[in-house]
């Protein structure tokens, strides 16, 4: 825990108080290194006090990571970014409509949320029950709980968030590779990245559940479950820390201003960060008049996540709540602006 306060640590306790948020992990990214990571507060009431290495659901904050992976696999020629998903897709395949007769769905479009499809997001499956196979979700079948996955506008004519487009890539990487996704996404991202302390796998494993933080609600308190399963990977699986986060962070800012040496090249980099469509990477959102900031954002049942970057900045706040008073955004422009 840290001991000596300053503005940040006012600000985290002030906004822990008013808005009843159990804890708080966060990371501070200056000049290609971790400055500072904190956590404040508790798994959960009366429980352990979390500490830096404490995991969270990252919720959508997954997709980015979900994108590094993809591309990866298109710089190494085993996707392309602008071929139909179709054509690689093994056991099932995207329906056509009359939205796709010229225009198809491809892994630029899916990564830049242009893709025209359906589901922007997924609620995830309580803990201890049946779970769909990924070909259900994506028919809305089984014991899915969202609706099938389709394209409902010309693929490449507007932007529309989807988490149903990025379950899609899940299934076209585990197809074009032959591996389940959370081991690909290990040997892909997790490791070369040394974020040792996250996983895609689902549900997360026993080793790691002590130390999970447990998800809250406004209101009505500690998450039933603690939390919810998510076999929507790509779209919202990933658990992690601040400091794993940041260190993706780095590696985009290093491989952006040239780095050759690092597990990004300066292409992959490029890609995510360089917009599609008006504030929209591949992954990644652009922000800022010069589109030189870039993050994400995300929320699941009893968890919030914030991303924000710029070249040499950035800073990843995680907490177990749903907080709607804006309280991330806060403590985000007092953690940028921190004299460190």
């Amino acid at each position: 825990m840290h001991k000596e306060r300053d503005p940040l640590d006012d600000c985290v306790a002030a906004e822990m108080q008013a808005h009843g948020i159990p804890a708080v992990s966060l990371a501070i990214v200056r000049d290609g290194q971790i400055a500072a990571a904190r956590a404040y507060g508790h798994l959960a009431a009366g429980e352990q006090e979390i500490d830096p290495e404490t995991l969270f659901q990252a919720a959508s904050i997954s997709k980015v990571l979900a994108a590094l992976g993809a591309l990866l696999l298109v710089e190494r020629g085993m996707l392309s970014l602008d071929a139909d998903v179709n054509d690689r897709l093994i056991g099932w395949k995207l329906p056509g409509n009359e939205f796709t007769h010229a225009e198809k769905v491809t892994v630029r479009r899916i990564l830049s949320h242009t893709a025209g499809l359906t589901v922007h997001g997924f609620p995830g499956y309580a803990r201890g029950r049946p779970l769909p196979e990924l070909t259900e979700i994506l028919d809305g079948a089984g014991c899915a709980n969202t609706a099938p996955v389709r394209v409902e506008t010309v693929p490449g004519s507007v932007r529309k968030y989807s988490g149903g487009g990025y379950t899609i890539l899940q299934k076209l990487m585990i197809d074009v590779t032959g591996q389940p996704f959370p081991s690909l996404m290990k040997e892909l991202v997790l490791d070369p990245l040394k974020m040792d302390r996250s996983t895609f796998e689902q549900p997360l494993p026993a080793r790691w559940e002590s130390a999970a933080a447990c998800g809250h609600l406004p209101q009505s308190g500690r998450f039933r479950g603690n939390w919810n399963v998510m076999p929507e990977m790509a779209a919202a699986g990933l658990w992690t820390t601040p400091s794993d986060l940041a260190r993706l962070v780095i590696a985009i800012q290093a491989a952006n201003a040239g780095a050759t040496d690092g597990a990004i090249s300066p292409q992959v980099a490029r890609w995510m960060t360089t917009p599609v469509v008006k504030g929209q990477g591949m992954g990644p959102m652009i922000l800022g008049s010069k589109n030189h900031l870039f993050g994400h954002e995300g929320r699941t049942w009893g968890f919030d996540s914030w991303l924000h970057a710029s070249p040499v900045r950035g800073v990843v706040i995680m907490i177990n709540a749903n907080d709607n008073t804006k309280a991330l955004r806060r403590i985000c422009k007092t953690a940028w602006n921190l004299d460190l």
